[in-house]
């Protein structure tokens, strides 16, 4: 049969969003909403307990409830834990959001890292909101795209640490905050759906077809037979 009448089904975007969304909002958006409102009610200190607390609860009802438990997730709980203490020994603001910004110019190296490596991190992160079946990861031009999109997220978190570290420098905590967020997520959100239209003029360009479906399953190469 000829190449292109390969099918490859892919989460539709509105299954991708809620599959993906609830991560994120309990790994980045709900911390940070949470921060910025108990930062006026509590003080700096009653808003970093509140804040590592949301995590850990979230974290906690996955596990009690035997939902799967992303990697994100347990990341952010892991540094989200470190950063509250330091913060906390050193009662300064700065130091809390320093930390992040650090560890974002660290994952910009990662990202840059992985490429000569011959293993993207862009393919590993991306199980995490859209699984992909093995037998597609193999394929020779899906490497190949993995390899160029780490170089754009190389570029992407570079970019928003740099930023990130003028804004802590030059604003105060709560314009920081929000500041921070609106910029965090603009450029993140481009990033995917730049990374997403990539995708699909690779797939293109390999004569394959893009079939969405209506139900987040691992992602599949159909060949008629």
């Amino acid at each position: 049969m000829p190449l292109a009448a390969n099918t490859i089904h892919l989460p539709a975007p509105r299954a991708f969003a809620r599959h993906a969304l609830p991560g994120l909002l309990e790994s980045t958006v709900g911390p940070v909403a949470l921060f910025y409102a108990m930062l006026s009610l509590l003080g700096l200190r009653g808003a970093l307990l509140a804040t590592v607390a949301f995590s850990y609860v979230a974290l906690g009802r996955r596990v009690v409830t035997g939902r799967p438990v992303p990697g994100l997730l347990v990341l952010a709980c892991a540094l989200l834990t470190v950063r509250t203490a330091l913060a906390m020994a050193t009662g300064s603001a700065f130091v809390y959001f320093l930390q992040p910004t650090l560890g974002t110019f660290l994952v910009a190296g990662a990202f840059l890292i992985s490429v000569p490596a011959g293993r993207p991190l862009a393919e590993r992160l991306a199980q995490d909101f859209c699984p992909l079946d093995p037998a597609l990861l193999r394929q020779p031009f899906v490497r190949r795209f993995f390899l160029r999109v780490s170089l754009l997220w190389t570029f992407v978190f570079l970019s928003n640490a740099t930023l990130t570290l003028w804004l802590l420098l030059t604003y105060s905590v709560k314009s920081f905050v929000l500041l921070k967020t609106a910029a965090s997520l603009f450029a993140i959100g481009t990033a995917i759906v730049v990374s997403t239209m990539w995708f699909r003029r690779a797939l293109h360009g390999e004569g394959f077809s893009l079939h969405w479906s209506v139900r987040v399953k691992p992602a599949t190469v159909r060949q008629p037979s």
